[in-house]
């Protein structure tokens, strides 16, 4: 299994057509970003991508789940869904799932500022 660091960079390379990347440490994990907006995270090496109500039925027609822990005692989930493994195969289609992970994020980012 590859490195943080290396799985970073292999994400930089997958997504080259959507855009250029930024990784930034958190929780143990690393949060992903184009033009300064969290579209994705990583957790041990495994990528999430953004979803709303209408994305994740994407996400959920393949089988894939959402990112959760625990917390308190409680399991929480994230609107992040694990990301299908044709984005690592077919850097057009990792274009296609990042820019809708993306759309998802700047929609609700602009929701939280009232617009």
């Amino acid at each position: 299994m590859k490195k943080q660091s290396e799985f970073i960079e292999f994400l930089r390379e997958t997504f080259e057509e959507f855009g250029t990347i930024d990784a930034r440490k958190m929780f143990g994990g690393y949060g992903i970003y184009h033009e300064g907006i969290m579209f994705a995270l990583v957790e041990k090496n495994i990528l999430y991508l953004k979803a709303d109500e209408t994305t994740k039925k994407l996400f959920q027609s393949q089988g894939l789940t959402p990112f959760q822990y625990a917390r308190a005692g409680n399991v929480v989930k994230l609107s992040y869904y694990r990301a299908p493994e044709e984005v690592f195969d077919d850097r057009g289609k990792a274009a296609v799932w990042a820019q809708r992970a993306y759309e998802v994020a700047l929609k609700q980012k602009d929701k939280k500022r009232g617009q």
